[in-house]
C-alpha cells in the first residue's frame, strides 16, 4: 500500500512568506464536521498546554525534517551551531519586543517551567536579614509559598483563602512587611479565573515578582511596575519545555551577588544568553514561531481586544442565565484566559462536559481541586469557538434548566 498516497509534495511559504527549499510531504487539509476547523481539529479548552495557531504548526510541519534546506531537524542541531543560534536571537529579541523590554532588561529562556522558578526566585532575590512578601490568590500562589518556605522564612501579605480564593486584592489590600527582599504574586490564577487585569502598584520599593504564566502576551504588562515577570510557555508562548524569564536590571544586581550552582542562576545564564547547558531548542524554536505570528497579526494591541470578547460571550450569558450558571471570580477579577464557573450539582456538569465533547468542544473539566466547568481560551484559541461555546450553554439551559 502506498503511504503517500492522496499526498501533494509543495514548497511552502513559512511565517515571512519566504519559500522552504526542502520539499515536505503535506496531508490533504480537511475540516472537522463538528467544529469547522481545519485539519479535523476540535475547540480544545485546555488550561496547558493550550492550543496553538494553526499556521504556527503547519511551518513547524514543513520544517521538521529539513529546517529551511540545513538537511536536518532543528531538534537535531546543536546548539552552538550558527543556524540554531539565528534562531535563539530571533526569539530573544522578538520576545523583548512583544513585551517592550529594555535593553538592559534580561530576557532568559530556562528549563524547569514556571514551577523550577518558585525556587530559583528565593534562591536568586535572597538579602541577608530581608524576608520577601508573598501574595495568595489561588491554586499557583499557594504552590509558590509552599515551596519558598522550604528556602527561609517569608510573610504572607495577603491571602483570598477565606472567600474561596475568588479575588485578586485592590492595591491598598496588602500588609506588607517594612522592608521586604521582594514581593511576589500571581497575575492569573488558571484554576478559579481570578486575574488582576492590571498592572501592580504597591506601595513599596521592594522588586515586584510575578508569575505571568497564563496571561503573559495576553494584555499589555508595564514593565515599570515589575522587577521580574516569567512564564511556563505552554499557555500563551509555545510547547511545553521552557520557561521564560525577564529581569530588570535591579533584579540581576541582586542575583549577581548570590553564590549558587549554574543552573540555578539567573546571572549564569544571562551572561551565557540562556545557553549556559544545551537548552530546549525545539520548544524555543516554537516559541519563536509563535512570536512571529502574534508580530505579523499586529501584537498584543490586536490580541487584547479579541480575547476581551471572548471571555465576554460567556461571562454575558453566565450573568443572564437567572443563576442557572454560577462564576468563580468576582466580576473586577474575570480572567479572560480562564472562564471557571459551576452548574446546579455535578451531574448536571458531567452532562454538560458530555454534551459539550460530542460537539468537538474538550477539556472543558474544571481543575480537580475544584471540580466544575473551566473554558481557558489562550491567545491561540479562535474567537469562533468562545461563540460555540455559548451558544452550546445557551442551548444546554434551554433544555435543562
Amino acid at each position: 500500500m502506498d503511504r503517500l498516497a492522496g499526498r501533494t509534495e509543495t514548497r511552502p511559504l513559512n511565517l515571512r512568506g519566504e519559500i522552504v527549499y526542502a520539499q515536505s510531504v503535506m496531508m490533504p487539509t480537511q475540516e472537522s464536521a463538528k467544529t469547522g476547523l481545519p485539519y479535523d481539529r476540535v475547540f480544545n479548552f485546555s488550561a496547558g498546554p493550550g492550543t496553538l495557531p494553526v499556521e504556527v504548526l503547519e511551518e513547524a510541519r514543513d520544517d521538521l525534517l529539513n529546517y529551511k534546506g540545513k538537511g536536518k531537524s532543528v531538534m537535531e542541531m546543536s546548539h552552538r551551531a550558527s543556524e540554531y543560534n539565528e534562531i535563539h536571537e530571533e526569539s530573544v529579541d522578538n520576545l523583548r519586543k512583544l513585551m517592550e523590554a529594555p535593553d538592559d532588561w534580561a530576557v532568559l529562556f530556562l528549563q524547569g517551567g514556571a514551577s523550577l522558578q518558585n525556587a530559583l526566585v528565593p534562591l536568586n532575590l535572597k538579602k541577608e536579614e530581608k524576608i520577601p512578601d508573598y501574595l495568595d490568590t489561588g491554586f499557583w500562589g499557594h504552590k509558590s509559598i509552599k515551596d519558598a518556605k522550604k528556602l527561609g522564612p517569608l510573610h504572607i501579605a495577603y491571602s483570598s483563602e477565606e472567600t474561596g480564593f475568588d479575588r485578586a486584592p485592590k492595591n491598598d489590600d496588602p500588609q506588607f512587611s517594612e522592608d521586604p527582599s521582594y514581593i511576589y504574586f500571581t497575575s492569573n490564577e488558571t484554576v478559579g479565573g481570578v486575574d488582576y487585569l492590571r498592572d501592580p502598584d504597591f506601595e513599596s520599593d521592594a522588586l515586584v515578582v510575578c508569575d505571568a504564566s497564563s496571561n503573559i502576551l495576553s494584555r499589555k504588562f508595564d514593565l515599570s511596575r515589575y522587577d521580574v515577570i516569567f512564564a511556563g510557555a505552554q499557555k500563551n508562548q509555545g510547547p511545553a519545555g521552557v520557561a521564560t524569564v525577564l529581569i530588570s536590571p535591579r533584579a540581576l544586581h541582586v542575583a549577581r551577588g548570590q553564590e549558587l550552582p549554574q543552573m540555578l542562576s539567573w546571572s549564569d545564564a544571562q551572561k551565557a544568553n540562556s545557553i549556559h547547558n544545551t537548552p530546549p531548542c525545539f520548544s524555543i524554536y516554537m516559541c519563536g514561531l509563535y512570536y512571529k505570528w502574534l508580530m505579523k497579526n499586529g501584537g498584543i494591541e490586536w490580541i487584547e481586544p479579541i480575547n476581551e470578547r471572548k471571555a465576554n460571550y460567556l461571562y454575558e450569558l453566565i450573568d443572564n442565565s437567572g443563576g442557572f450558571y454560577t462564576g468563580h471570580a468576582v466580576v473586577e477579577n474575570r480572567s479572560r484566559m480562564n472562564v471557571a464557573f459551576r452548574l446546579q450539582g455535578e451531574e448536571l456538569e458531567k452532562t454538560f462536559l458530555e454534551e459539550a465533547e460530542k460537539q468537538g468542544m474538550q477539556t472543558l473539566k474544571g481543575h480537580r481541586s475544584v471540580g466544575g466547568i473551566r473554558a481557558s481560551m489562550y491567545n491561540a484559541f479562535p474567537e469562533e469557538g468562545a461563540t460555540a461555546l455559548a451558544g452550546f450553554m445557551k442551548e444546554f439551559m434551554q433544555r435543562h434548566g
